[in-house]
């Protein structure tokens, strides 16, 4: 084996590559078992103690009954492969976990000294990348963990303070990523620079694809949901649906609560209450964080802002990425053409789970109706839906595109699944079937049904393209339509 440092150094190049970029689930598992195998732990690793130190299950878990660890673990296995049958073939050190074996094994590569010497002694890539800890676990600093008593909790109304403060750190590392590469010149992939180079040079096709989207533009704006409530003088909340809203923090008028909250009768009982517009959902921050990662490497500088407060002028000179559905971001609402696929509440008072994604012209084995899925049993979500949408703006040259899920996780995975590899190429594929790929360095104009696979109800597992189908002016005939069966973890 390997010198500690060297095998410690190589696992930090995976994760930190493109291959394993998005596989948030697969980084911490590869990083909890790397360290137990660095650390000299016996090959007596056993199934259970996978689940319960890695998986957070509790200690009554039978793994006879919960598959989990075998499954993460034959996903990581081929990603594993994938990995060094492209960006990692040329590494120092080869990682592998045997087959009837979950440590992995750490050996150094067979390959000549000059491929080393062009392939390994660069830095360490730290460029920004999403990673989420697993349960009992935090992130102190990249490629290092620390136990952790109290469990993160991701569902849309986290604590204010913890909001603010991810999105500080998300915001700002994004954008440092993209200033950094903007002084030194990194990467030579500038889309607003140099478009052709991005186009016809890049060996990514993640960052072709929105090289096309970005066009001359160098500072897109990306907009996160900001959907107004109602708070009292016990910091509680109630949705407010519809209705005049005034600026954050203005007291509400009583009539207005009653006529156009969610629940009139709670409302009315709750005293003096306060519009507040301060919350968004956790997918939609990882989502914003996945984007400003990868636009930082591109050289591409994103403006963020909250819904509300998009502009003419952002409409007029700006591509501008919409994220989350219509239930919860105003800009989506408001701007998200009419195709096919549509988000639709049929109750329209109350939210929880109920909302939909109507196919209007489904093809093959699709469904005409895509709702959230719970366990019948616990409840606990394991499905949700979304739409990955790219239209025409309100002006000739510019674009909007729409990553949105019924749930904020379900944004969470459509973001994943449009900045991987595999989702990226899947999807350039089937936009090709009916010429929508911008072959000649155009923006496809599309949408694209996506299934997302959940652990816990807010661990996003992996991202499934289920339909894509081309905008028309006339949706009667539902052409363009393909059902591709690949799937992004």
């Amino acid at each position: 084996m390997p010198p500690a440092e060297q095998c410690q150094q190589q696992v930090h190049r995976i994760i930190h590559s493109t291959t394993f970029r998005n596989a948030l689930t697969l980084q911490q598992l590869f990083q909890f078992l790397a360290d137990k195998a660095i650390a000299g732990a016996k090959e007596g690793l056993k199934e259970y103690t996978i689940g319960v130190e890695a998986f957070g299950r509790k200690q009554n878990f039978d793994p006879k009954t919960d598959p989990i660890v075998r499954v993460q673990i034959h996903r990581l296995r081929q990603k594993l492969k994938e990995y060094y049958d492209a960006e990692g073939s040329h590494d120092p050190i080869l990682i592998e976990i045997p087959k009837g074996h979950y440590l992995p094994s750490f050996e150094g590569a067979t390959v000549p000294v000059a491929d080393l010497n062009q392939g390994t002694p660069s830095p360490l890539d730290t460029t920004f990348s999403v990673v989420t800890p697993l349960p009992g676990q935090s992130v102190e600093s990249e490629g290092q963990q620390t136990p952790k008593e109290s469990r993160g909790f991701s569902w849309l109304f986290s604590s204010r303070a913890a909001i603010a403060a991810a999105a500080i750190v998300v915001f700002a590392t994004g954008f440092w990523a993209g200033n950094k590469q903007m002084r030194n010149g990194a990467g030579g992939e500038t889309a607003f620079s140099n478009p052709e180079l991005a186009f016809g040079k890049s060996a990514d096709p993640v960052k072709v694809f929105w090289a096309r989207f970005f066009g001359n533009d160098p500072a897109p704006v990306i907009a996160y949901p900001d959907a107004v409530f109602l708070l009292d003088d016990s910091n509680d909340l109630f949705r407010f649906r519809q209705g005049a809203s005034d600026s954050r923090g203005a007291r509400v008028d009583p009539h207005l609560a009653r006529q156009f909250a969610s629940n009139p009768s709670l409302v009315a009982q709750a005293g003096q209450l306060y519009y507040e517009n301060g919350y968004t959902g956790t997918g939609e921050l990882q989502g914003v964080a996945m984007l400003t990662g990868l636009f930082g490497q591109m050289g591409v500088k994103a403006t963020i802002k909250p819904s509300r407060d998009i502009t003419p002028d952002d409409l007029d000179q700006h591509n501008v990425i919409l994220l989350g559905s219509p239930f919860q971001n105003i800009a989506v609402a408001q701007l998200l053409s009419r195709g096919d696929f549509t988000f639709e509440n049929p109750d329209s008072r109350r939210e929880q789970w109920r909302a939909q994604i109507l196919n209007a012209h489904p093809r093959g084995d699709e469904n005409s109706t895509y709702r959230t899925e719970r366990d019948p049993t616990s409840q606990v979500l394991k499905t949700d839906y979304s739409l990955i949408s790219i239209q025409p703006g309100v002006v000739p040259g510019r674009y909007i595109a729409v990553l949105g899920g019924l749930d904020t996780k379900g944004t969470e995975g459509a973001t994943m699944f449009a900045t991987s590899r595999p989702g990226v190429e899947e999807l350039s594929r089937a936009l090709a079937v009916f010429g929508e790929s911008g072959a000649k360095g155009g923006t496809p104009v599309f949408q694209a049904l996506v299934r997302v696979r959940l652990g816990k109800g807010y661990q996003v597992l992996e991202a499934d393209l289920m339909a894509v189908h081309k905008f028309h002016s006339q949706n009667s005939s539902g052409a363009g339509s393909t059902t591709p069966k690949t799937s992004t973890p």
